[in-house]
C-alpha cells in the first residue's frame, strides 16, 4: 500500500516511508491512497481471534512493507508482557448497550500505550528497510499521556533518541512525575512555558526547520515523531475499533452486520479519527460521538463548520484534551473535500495565519452525517464519576467521563438507542485527586496517599506502574520557553554526542 500528503495528492511514498519521516515534506500528514476493505465475513472470522491475531490481520492491510512473521512478532513484543494479563482492550459491560472499551490496561496507564508499545517495534525495523542510515531523533509534544508512552516505549530502543515537551502547568502532578522520572539512556523531557499548543506548534516548527534538519543530517540525525500526525502511530489504534466490534460479535451482544455508535473523549482528533478509518474500510459504525471538554473547538466545528481556534484556553481536570489545534482534523479535512489536496492546503494556511477555516455546506453535511458533537466542564465530569461509581461500582477518570456525559445528553436529545462503545482512554488512578473529589472523599496532599485512599473506596490495587514511582528521583527539571526547543533539540543531542 503507498501513502501520499493531505497537502499533495501527487506525493508516493511506502508505508516504511511514511513512519520514518512521521510528517509529509510539504508539511502535510500521510494518507492512505486506497483504504483496504472489511467485510461481514472478515469480521466473523476476525470474531473468533485474539486482539493479537486481529491487530496482525488489521496491520497487514495497512503495512505493506512487513511480512506477516515480521508483524505477528512486534504485535507479540508490544501486547505481551508489557500488558496487564489477557486482552490488552477489554470491554465492560455497563448496562444493554453501553459498553466500556478499556484501553489503559499497559505500562503507563493510558491509551497511547495501544500505539506506542507497538511505533517502537516497527519504527526501527522501517528505518533499516528503507535504507535509512542516520540515528532517529523522536520529537514528542504532549498533553499528558503521549509523551509518558512515547518514552515508555523508546526507552533504549537502538538507533533512536526521543526528546519530550509539556506544558509545564498543563499536565497533572502524576503525569509530570510519569515524565520527569523516565529512565533510559536514550530519552530527555522538557517543560515549556506555554500550553500544548504551543508545544505542538513548536515542534511542527521544528520539523519544517530545514537550517536545522541539515544541520542534524551532517551529524548523522533524522528527526521524526510519536505523536499522532505520524502514520505508524494511528494504524494500530484502527484495530481496537474493529476488535471492540468484534467482540461484541463474539459475546453475543450484537448480531452480525449490526451498527454500532462509538463516543471518543478527543482533543487531537487522532483517536475518533482512527474509528472513522475503520468505518472507512467497512466497520459497520453509525456514527461517532465527539466528546471535548470546556476546550469546546471541535463540538463548535462540528455544529457549524467553522474551525476557530481564536478563543479562551482553559486548564481542566482532563489535561489530555486540552487542545485547540486538533492536528489531526487535518486528514479528515482531506476527505471531507474530496481528496482536494489544494483546499486543504488553503485551510490549513488559513488556520496558520488567522487561526480560522470554514467548510462548505456540503462538506459540513458530510461531516455532520457521521459526526456529532458535545462537551463537558468539569463540574459535570465529576458528577458523572460519583454517578457512575454509585450506579455501577465502576470507577472512571474525568476522560472517560466526559465521554459518558456526552454520550448520555445525545441518547437524551436525539432518542438514538444505538448500542455505543464508550472509549475510556485512562486509568483512573491517574487522576486520583480528581476522582476523590467527584466522589466526595479527602484529598490528601501526598499523590501516593492518594492512590492508597483510592484503593480502599474502590477495592482495587492501584497500577504497579504509578505506586512504583514513589522513590523514583527527578531527572528532567528542565523548562524553556515555546521560542527555545530548537535550541533544546541541538542541546540534547550534543549532550549525547558527547557522551
Amino acid at each position: 500500500m503507498n501513502y501520499t500528503s493531505t497537502r499533495d495528492s501527487s506525493l508516493r511514498v511506502t508505508a516504511q516511508e511514511a513512519i520514518v519521516q512521521g510528517i509529509a515534506p510539504d508539511g502535510g500528514l500521510f494518507v492512505p491512497v486506497e483504504m483496504p476493505s472489511l467485510t461481514e465475513e472478515d469480521l466473523a472470522a476476525l470474531s473468533g481471534m485474539t486482539y493479537t491475531q486481529r491487530a496482525v490481520w488489521v496491520l497487514s492491510r495497512f503495512l505493506t512493507d512487513w511480512t506477516a512473521e515480521e508483524l505477528a512478532a512486534a504485535v507479540e513484543a508490544a501486547y505481551g508482557e508489557r500488558f496487564e494479563e489477557g486482552d490488552p482492550a477489554p470491554l465492560s459491560r455497563l448496562e444493554e448497550g453501553k459498553y466500556l472499551l478499556e484501553l489503559w490496561h499497559g505500562p503507563t496507564c493510558a491509551f497511547k500505550d495501544m500505539a506506542l508499545q507497538l511505533l517502537p517495534k516497527l519504527l526501527p525495523a522501517a528505518a533499516k528497510k528503507s535504507g535509512c542510515r542516520e540515528e532517529i531523533v523522536i520529537l514528542v509534544a504532549t498533553s499528558g499521556d503521549t509523551g509518558k508512552a512515547a518514552l515508555e516505549g523508546f526507552m533504549d530502543v537502538p538507533g533512536t533518541r526521543i526528546l519530550v515537551f509539556y506544558p509545564q502547568e498543563g499536565v497533572s502532578r502524576m503525569q509530570k512525575r510519569q515524565m520527569t522520572t523516565q529512565r533510559g539512556d536514550n530519552v530527555a523531557v522538557t517543560g515549556i512555558r506555554g500550553n500544548f499548543d504551543d508545544a505542538q506548534t513548536g515542534v511542527k516548527a521544528i520539523f519544517g526547520d530545514e537550517e536545522l534538519a541539515a544541520e542534524l543530517r551532517e551529524k548523522g540525525f533524522s528527526l521524526s515523531s510519536a505523536n499522532s500526525i505520524n502514520w505508524g502511530r494511528l494504524v494500530p489504534q484502527i484495530v481496537y475499533y474493529i476488535s471492540a466490534y468484534c467482540q461484541l460479535l463474539a459475546d453475543g451482544e450484537i448480531a452480525a452486520g449490526e451498527q454500532v455508535n462509538f463516543c471518543v473523549p478527543t482533543g487531537n482528533f487522532g483517536n475518533i479519527l482512527a474509528g472513522y478509518y475503520a468505518k472507512q474500510m467497512g466497520l459497520p459504525v453509525k456514527r461517532f460521538l465527539c466528546a471535548s471538554n470546556r476546550n469546546n473547538v471541535l463540538t463548535d466545528f462540528i455544529a457549524t463548520g467553522r474551525y476557530d481556534r481564536n478563543r479562551a484556553f482553559f486548564t481542566t481536570t482532563s489535561p489530555s484534551m486540552d487542545i485547540l489545534i486538533s492536528s489531526n482534523l487535518e486528514r479528515l479535512l482531506y476527505l471531507l473535500t474530496g481528496k482536494n489536496d489544494a483546499e486543504t492546503r488553503e485551510k490549513m494556511d488559513s488556520l496558520r495565519r488567522t487561526g480560522v477555516y470554514q467548510l462548505d455546506q456540503r462538506e459540513l453535511s458530510a461531516l455532520q452525517e457521521e459526526f456529532s458533537g458535545g462537551c463537558c466542564d468539569d463540574r459535570q465530569a465529576a458528577d458523572t464519576i460519583r454517578q457512575t461509581f454509585e450506579r455501577y461500582s465502576y470507577l472512571c477518570d474525568p476522560h472517560t467521563a466526559v465521554a459518558v456525559k456526552v454520550w448520555e445528553d445525545y441518547r437524551k436529545e436525539t432518542g438514538d438507542g444505538t448500542k455505543t462503545v464508550i472509549l475510556s482512554t485512562a486509568s483512573p488512578y491517574k487522576f486520583a485527586d480528581t476522582v476523590l473529589a467527584a466522589l466526595g472523599q479527602p484529598v490528601p496532599e501526598d499523590d501516593f496517599d492518594r492512590l492508597e485512599a483510592l484503593e480502599k473506596l474502590s477495592g482495587l490495587p492501584a497500577p504497579a506502574a504509578l505506586t512504583g514511582l514513589k522513590d523514583a528521583p527527578c531527572r528532567f527539571p528542565e523548562v524553556c520557553g515555546a521560542g527555545e526547543m530548537g535550541e533544546r533539540v541541538r542541546k540534547f543531542l550534543g549532550q549525547r554526542e558527547a557522551q
